[in-house]
């Protein structure tokens, strides 16, 4: 380690003098940036990613010199990646200069690539208004490239992130979107079950009946194989129960218990019993931790309205 750092160190005090001694112009930055390539190179074998960051940003300035950004870009984004391990602010100033290099030259795929990724450290950050801003502008450049497939997933994150905000109408238009795009490609059209799905449990995060009942028409015409589907089935029948009780009777439904023990759970707004059915569905099929957030609002919601009734 010791020995990579020093070589590290020498090579960047080379390349120093290079760009501050004198020489042509063109020559003297292309001499340093070699240098500082090996700079870089050591420092990342010695894992002292903060001074390998610093120097691949000094490397990118010296590319900038010879108007080279298409090499430019790319030391931004491997300075980003050493950032990455130690200050995700360093990490996301970087990928921002690569950014905006990559959308003045038009490389579009390039800079969705890097929106996502500044979209997928926000979020890691739990700043979730960033994590949505960098997705959907990633979302934005990959349409520009007609890449639809990579967009949607993009989208699909902002939809992610925007029901947990609780913004479920933001949420359900775009699952609505991408399952209507998803439903022209042989290769898509197998998920677009489980974005309407998502919708539909986004309009019962809603509390809104007639939403979600005229949402389910709407599914249907949109894709009339939706009707035949364990999805809609657990949806529709929102017609007998409370929204409430609508996210109960699917996760009774799948594990085919009987109904009657369904509404027996529901009517006597039995919280303990609602939530072995919810570990009992998920000891079947496994429910992400999306899935698992909304649910917790409904039983919350259960809860409230246990404590309400005993208040009265």
């Amino acid at each position: 380690m010791g020995d990579h750092i020093r070589r590290g160190e020498e090579f960047e005090k080379k390349a120093d003098k290079k760009i501050n001694g004198w020489a042509l112009l063109g020559s003297k930055y292309e001499d340093a940036a070699d240098l500082l390539t090996q700079s870089a190179n050591q420092f990342k074998l010695a894992k002292s990613w903060d001074k390998a960051g610093s120097v691949f940003i000094k490397l990118s300035n010296c590319h900038l010199k010879l108007d080279s950004r298409h090499e430019a870009a790319p030391a931004y984004v491997d300075a980003a990646s050493c950032y990455k391990k130690t200050s995700t602010k360093g990490a996301i100033s970087c990928y921002l200069q690569a950014v905006d290099i990559y959308v003045d030259m038009g490389r579009y795929s390039n800079a969705a690539k890097y929106c996502k990724e500044i979209g997928e450290l926000y979020e890691l950050e739990q700043n979730s208004d960033k994590a949505i801003l960098y997705f959907e502008k990633a979302a934005d450049y990959y349409e520009f490239q007609e890449s639809n497939s990579l967009a949607n997933k993009c989208k699909l994150k902002v939809a992610e992130i925007s029901a947990q905000l609780e913004q479920y109408q933001k949420a359900i238009q775009i699952y609505e979107d991408v399952a209507r795009q998803s439903l022209n490609n042989n290769l898509l059209k197998y998920g677009v079950r489980g974005y309407l799905l998502n919708a539909g449990i986004c309009q019962l995060c809603r509390g809104d009946v007639v939403a979600i009942t005229n949402a389910l028409e709407q599914y249907e015409n949109m894709d009339p194989t939706f009707s035949r589907t364990r999805e809609y089935r657990f949806l529709s029948v929102s017609g007998c129960f409370s929204i409430i009780r609508l996210a109960i009777c699917h996760a009774l439904y799948v594990i085919e218990l009987p109904c009657a023990d369904l509404a027996t759970a529901i009517d006597e707004e039995d919280v303990p019993k609602l939530t072995s059915i919810i570990k009992e569905f998920d000891s079947i099929s496994k429910l992400d931790s999306w899935k698992v957030t909304l649910l917790l609002k409904v039983k919350n919601a259960l809860k409230s309205r246990e404590l309400e009734d005993d208040l009265t």
